[in-house]
């Protein structure tokens, strides 16, 4: 079964489909500097439009990475709440567009 909206996988093989800022969290504070640095979060779908990572960057320190062809966004920057780095992805993608979904006006 695919997600409605987005899935996000970790380097260790964790998955979740269409993740809270919680999951988010989760999966965030699972990273580690040998097996599990990173977390790619994307539209489940073939040829995705957005996508975005977090990596582990070691001592409390994370990069993430924010892509987005339809709005030519390529965003990098760094952080160490993972609390602010979940809540701050969860906006974003709430913002993207979503091909199966009603745009808003169309709500």
């Amino acid at each position: 079964m695919r997600a409605d909206y987005y899935r996000a996988d970790s380097e260790n093989g964790d998955h979740i489909e269409d993740p809270s800022e919680d999951a988010l969290f989760m999966l965030f504070d699972d990273l580690n500097g040998s097996d599990n640095t990173f977390v790619v979060i994307r539209p489940d779908q073939d040829d995705p439009a957005w996508s975005a990572s977090v990596t582990y960057l070691g001592k409390g320190g994370y990069e993430v990475v924010r892509r987005d062809t339809t709005r030519h966004e390529h965003e990098v920057v760094t952080g160490t709440s993972i609390g602010r780095i979940a809540l701050d992805l969860t906006i974003w993608m709430a913002a993207r567009v979503f091909p199966e979904r009603a745009a808003p006006a169309e709500r």
